[in-house]
């Protein structure tokens, strides 16, 4: 089974889905015909750690290091016999292969309890909205972090769920912490990572190994498997790419990495690997002309981007490919009771990306200087769309995470035109902009194909830090689409920023009492706050002076992205921390709306300037007298039942159409005269959505204008309004 490359994510990122690089990776070498074999390195560690032979060998090494002292682990221990009967289990049933012992997971004496579930009283009233299956795996995540946390105390510190050892790679300007750990001997987690390595490597006999490390959580694990490899198969070549490299290794001058590396790849992985390949394939002069690729040559880093091939373009990458992965292995997991909040760690999802890099690419806290944010080309929706059908039948899952920096309301337009042309079940979400492209209509026709939600950042309430920010939309806007989002059944997930530079304490009161008013009147689902990192590739990082802040720049021979800095206003923002996350964790879940802001915080703050109808009064109707001419003209609806009445008054008969529209949920019905109503139906079987056409504003009008006068009467009146809310958009 040996093959060209192997293609690694180490240790850890997702519990319920593979992280997408090693798949678009893979897809490439398809089209190449390299031959590659992938691994989630993550799951496979996970899902034999967290298996009853494991657990006892963990309880066993705990007693040996005589770690087990704090009262939550003692209880732990004390329950051991009880984890040990239920974990393999429980790990089958967040696998979904064994559903109905959600039914005793709900029950109160099947698992063992520990701290985790101490936040139960607080959440008991959730449970009631939850269905049986979301509570188990609610009951069954708290249960998995008990033991996470006993791993953490008695075995190794490192552990997490979804990162390992993050603090080694976070703001690593030097490489000395991760050398120095990497001289240690392999912790009890490394062993279990090693031993699944060494048997995969035996497996494949690959001569390229090629390590995406995404996050600072994958980085020491990264280093790790290196090592072994350098240490065992010192003939097997290794490189590294992936989002860590990408932005937090572009200053790198430390030549020990090289120690375990022979290649670190940025930015688009796909024409530095092959390149790579044909060096390793054949290493000679006529092949080392790599593309932004760091390599050691005569004991010194050197950057090597002098190749002159153009990367490839997104048409040209071929389809994701999830072969290989043990994708029946993925865990659901609900950490809290939210529905959007889940959709991170709740099923299994396709990852796919309308468009690579952002087509705003303006927010000052980004880094939008590099390529894989900079450069935009989107790919269109109908090869968008094949690549669905054929992952589809790769994977057997219909649900799609598209990963886009902020996927183009254009597209996503043309993504469900296509979606709903082909007839396809699909369920999927997307991160965006909140920006006033998303019409009424076009949440609607996004609902219809399958759109359940969407995530992007609002950032900063606050209109003067909006337009420092260079977001591109206003509080109002961002209200009204979320509104628009919201009535269409598709949940809305905002990304919140505080401490950003030159705001006030006010600014941040007066933006919780927005997201406040937000979460009341339901038209956000969830969020998340964050405080504001200066990263170096940002325009704030690369021009601090005009933004009020002051970098405390050190030298950097290792990573370099997030930059400490102090803000001119001197302001604490760390303090807030806690009581907006308190405050959202709270929203979330539909309570403490009518709590006084104050309350959230142990530390005097200023009452809020902001009007408490200030969103409400944001939210106005879009109905409008006037429609563009250029504005495509959508039917979603099905078929009407026809049926013809006439009517006489004063001697003279009128005929009428009769026409009933049968939806999902109920019937609506509407009369119009008899020769306008068949116009209207013949148009309806011309734009209808499976016909793959549509016609615009200007179009219909010439048409109707052919045989009747006042186009204008007809479109506004009363029973195309009301087809208006039965399926008949204007995109």
């Amino acid at each position: 089974m040996a093959k060209d490359i192997l293609l690694i994510t180490p240790p850890f990122t997702q519990l319920n889905t593979p992280y997408p690089a090693t798949v678009y990776l893979k897809g490439f070498l398809n089209t190449k015909q390299i031959s590659s074999f992938q691994m989630d390195l993550g799951i496979e560690v996970i899902t034999a750690l967290f298996s009853k032979k494991s657990l006892e060998n963990l309880f066993e090494v705990a007693l040996e290091n005589n770690a087990i002292t704090s009262q939550n682990s003692q209880r732990i221990y004390a329950l051991k016999n009880s984890y040990l009967s239920t974990i393999n289990p429980v790990i089958s049933f967040l696998q979904g292969k064994n559903e109905t012992l959600a039914r005793q997971i709900c029950t109160t004496s099947y698992l063992p309890k520990a701290s985790r579930f101490d936040q139960l009283d607080d959440l008991e009233w959730a449970f009631g909205s939850m269905g049986i299956q979301d509570k188990a795996k609610h009951l069954a995540t708290l249960y998995l972090e008990d033991i996470s946390d006993f791993i953490k105390e008695c075995v190794d510190e490192n552990f997490g769920f979804s990162r390992y050892a993050e603090r080694l790679g976070q703001s690593a300007n030097s490489f000395d912490e991760l050398y120095n750990n990497l001289q240690n001997n392999p912790t009890h987690i490394d062993v279990i990572t090693l031993e699944i390595l060494d048997e995969k490597l035996q497996l494949i006999q690959p001569k390229l190994v090629c390590i995406s490390v995404p996050f600072p959580g994958n980085l020491y694990s990264g280093f790790r498997c290196a090592q072994f490899i350098k240490n065992k198969y010192p003939e097997i070549k290794i490189s590294m790419g992936g989002g860590f490299p990408n932005t937090e290794l572009r200053s790198l001058s430390d030549v020990r990495v090289f120690e375990f590396l022979d290649f670190i790849t940025l930015d688009d992985g796909e024409l530095p690997v092959e390149i790579v390949w044909n060096y390793v394939k054949n290493p000679s002069k006529e092949n080392d002309n790599f593309k932004r690729t760091f390599l050691k040559e005569n004991n010194k880093v050197v950057y090597n981007n002098s190749s002159t091939k153009n990367d490839y373009k997104q048409s040209e990458l071929g389809t994701p490919d999830y072969t290989d992965l043990l994708l029946d292995t993925y865990l659901s997991v609900i950490e809290i009771a939210n529905p959007m909040h889940s959709l991170w760690s709740d099923g299994r999802w396709n990852k796919l990306t309308m468009a690579h890099g952002c087509y705003w690419g303006k927010c000052t806290f980004c880094d939008i200087s590099l390529d894989y944010i900079k450069i935009y080309e989107p790919i269109a929706a109908k090869l968008l769309v094949d690549r669905m059908e054929t992952i589809i039948e790769t994977t057997g899952e219909r649900g799609f995470h598209f990963v886009d920096e902020a996927a183009p309301p254009a597209l996503m337009r043309a993504l469900a035109l296509e979606i709903l042309k082909r007839d396809l079940t699909v369920t999927w979400w997307a991160n965006i902009r909140f920006e006033k492209s998303f019409t009424k209509d076009l949440c609607i026709l996004l609902k219809a194909s399958g759109l359940i939600a969407v995530s992007g950042g609002l950032e900063v309430a606050s209109e003067r830090l909006l337009k420092l920010i260079d977001k591109g939309v206003t509080i109002e806007q961002v209200a009204q689409v979320n509104l628009n989002f919201t009535e269409s059944d598709i949940l809305v997930h905002a990304y919140l920023m505080y401490g950003f530079p030159t705001q006030t304490v006010q600014e941040t009161v007066d933006s919780l009492e927005m997201v406040r008013q937000l979460f009341a009147l339901g038209i956000i689902n969830s969020g998340f706050w964050h405080q504001f990192s200066l990263t170096a590739h940002s325009p704030i990082g690369l021009n601090p002076d005009d933004y009020g802040v002051i970098p405390n720049y050190k030298e950097i021979t290792f990573a370099n992205n997030d930059v400490d800095f102090k803000d001119k206003t001197g302001i604490n923002h760390s303090k807030f921390s806690y009581g907006l996350k308190k405050s959202i964790f709270n929203f979330m879940h539909g309570i403490g709306f009518d709590v006084d802001l104050q309350e959230w915080f142990d530390f005097k703050i200023p009452q809020t300037t902001i009007n408490p109808y200030f969103i409400e009064d944001c939210l106005v109707s879009e109905e409008s007298l006037t429609t563009k001419s250029s504005a495509k003209i959508v039917w979603i609806g099905g078929n009407p039942l026809v049926s013809y009445t006439s009517k006489t008054k004063r001697g003279k008969t009128r005929e009428f159409i009769q026409l009933a529209f049968h939806t999902k949920n109920e019937l609506f019905e509407t009369s119009l005269e008899k020769d306008k109503g068949e116009w209207l139906l013949d148009l309806l079987e011309q734009i209808v959505v499976s016909q793959g056409t549509s016609k615009t504003f200007a179009q219909i009008k010439r048409d109707f204008e052919s045989s009747f006068n006042d186009f204008e009467l007809f479109w506004y009146s009363k029973p195309i309004k009301n087809l208006r809310n039965y399926g008949l958009l204007v995109l």
